[in-house]
């Protein structure tokens, strides 16, 4: 039985994209219920910490900051003050300009994220890399950032 084609067939196209969300669904959840479960971060939290860690002197703008985590204002502030009271991240006013205020990431922080960015990578090695394969692993990503890209 041969397959109908995705390009003509509406409940095929339909169907691919289902699969696409459920897969993602299934992997992040399973990502994010590992980082919750060794280093009592939720998904918001470790992916400010992810930001900062990759960001210059591990500070960034806390607008910019919740713009990029797709937070509104008042979530953001919510997540930022849970990090603050954790010790993870400090609130740092701009000596440049008094509008701006960075979220900088503690020593403590620093420590927090760069371990649990190791613990994501194998975490992703094991349930990503693993079942798909370097190849088949590059070419979603490839297609993803097409995606990105083509709906941004």
């Amino acid at each position: 039985m041969t397959r109908p084609d995705p390009c003509t067939d509406d409940d095929e196209i339909v169907t691919w994209w289902g699969l696409v969300i459920e897969g993602y669904l299934a992997t992040q959840n399973k990502l994010m219920g590992e980082i919750a479960d060794r280093f009592g971060l939720a998904p918001a939290s470790f992916d400010i910490l992810l930001r900062l860690v990759r960001s210059p002197e591990n500070r960034m703008p806390m607008t910019r900051l919740a713009g990029e985590a797709a937070l509104s204002s008042g979530g953001f502030t919510k997540v930022a003050d849970r990090l603050v009271a954790a010790d993870l991240i400090c609130r740092v006013p701009s000596p440049d300009d008094r509008r701006v205020t960075y979220a900088v990431l503690t020593e403590h922080g620093l420590s927090v994220a760069l371990e649990a960015r190791r613990a994501c990578a194998e975490i992703l090695r094991k349930i990503v890399l693993a079942p798909l394969g370097t190849e088949a692993s590059t070419a979603l990503a490839d297609a993803m950032r097409t995606l990105r890209s083509a709906n941004s």
